[in-house]
């Protein structure tokens, strides 16, 4: 606390990320990376950047990125917005579009940073309860909102919501905008894309950091109509004209030209999905169906927390949420095949 923090700081309940542990030996299982290193193809980018594009401002408007995105998504370059991160693109769509005289939507066990947003930026806000079995319902949205915003697949749940209740959401709320925000798409759902070109309040929000393994370099993408877009553009432009480098630039593009290495990547990581969850669930794990790249679990006879601090006195590292509804349930990233292994073998000694 400091008397020169102004009252909104005082005020402001900030995002906790997951662990990034400084240790070595450690199994990571906590923040959705991928297991795997991103295209060779990627790294032969990144080493060819020389020192004079690097003295250099990157392109403010990463035109050759919006254009391969654009291609890939059948959309026009002027549909896509470019940002440094998922998050921050979020960060810019609850100014750009979703701060009105009505509150704002999201489901009530969803991605932690939209109150934190709301917080920030001063945006009412309602939660729209998940099913108990922690599917989106799409009657749990009024029609009368400020906007509605909703990941999918669910973080932390990873459950899935199909293209149809989306479409419904859209229809019933013609009047504000509808953000899907698509992290994990690439693991196991139809991206609502496709439905851009029916509906012009839809805004889909994608990332480079989870599918493609570019967390590190901070890549995300917002798709949509040509205004939606243009808001977006307005924010950036009063914030930051340079979000992305040139660095990052590259290597996206590179990321984007190697599909096959781009699926068999995600091939991987759903078939080692389908196995822990296979063995959880021999272990007596209750584990929800998962479109993303981790499992959400619960177990009858042991307390997640404990489960999490056992794990993490093996070297384990999980994410435990101390939160209604899901305070016994524990969210687990899917590593390499020996990560699983380790992970596996451990929960077959502490059950």
């Amino acid at each position: 606390m400091s008397r020169y923090w102004s009252d909104l700081v005082r005020q402001l309940t900030p995002y906790v990320p997951g662990e990034q542990p400084r240790g070595d030996g450690l199994i990571k299982l906590n923040t959705n990376e991928s297991p795997y290193q991103p295209s060779p193809a990627v790294l032969t980018a990144i080493a060819a950047v020389s020192g004079d594009s690097l003295r250099l401002y990157p392109d403010p408007e990463s035109v050759a990125l919006k254009q391969a995105f654009a291609w890939r998504n059948g959309l026009q370059p002027e549909q896509v917005f470019i940002g440094n991160g998922s998050d921050e693109v979020l960060a810019h769509t609850f100014q750009a579009l979703l701060k009105h005289d009505k509150p704002v939507y999201f489901p009530d066990i969803s991605y932690s940073f939209y109150p934190v947003w709301c917080e920030l930026y001063g945006i009412s806000h309602c939660d729209a309860p998940v099913v108990k079995d922690f599917s989106i319902d799409p009657a749990a949205y009024p029609a009368d909102n400020g906007g509605i915003i909703i990941p999918n697949p669910n973080a932390p749940t990873g459950v899935l919501m199909e293209l149809d209740a989306i479409r419904s959401l859209l229809r019933s709320s013609c009047d504000s905008v509808v953000v899907i925000a698509e992290a994990y798409i690439d693991f196991g759902g139809e991206s609502a894309v496709r439905l851009i070109g029916e509906f012009d309040n839809l805004l889909v929000v994608q990332t480079l950091s989870k599918a493609r393994a570019l967390a590190g370099l901070r890549v995300g993408i917002a798709m949509g109509s040509v205004e939606l877009i243009e808001g977006l553009e307005r924010v950036k432009n009063s914030f930051n004209s340079y979000p992305l480098d040139v660095v990052a630039q590259r290597a996206a593009l590179a990321s984007l030209a190697d599909e096959e290495y781009f699926q068999q990547s995600c091939q991987r990581v759903v078939a080692s999905r389908e196995f822990v969850c296979r063995e959880m669930t021999a272990l007596g794990f209750a584990v929800l169906p998962s479109a993303a790249n981790f499992v959400f679990a619960t177990h009858a006879q042991r307390l997640a927390r404990d489960l999490f601090v056992d794990l993490r006195e093996r070297g384990i590292i999980v994410r435990y949420f101390d939160k209604p509804r899901i305070d016994n349930y524990l969210r687990i990233t899917i590593g390499t095949d020996v990560q699983c292994g380790a992970l596996l073998s451990a929960l077959r000694d502490l059950i």
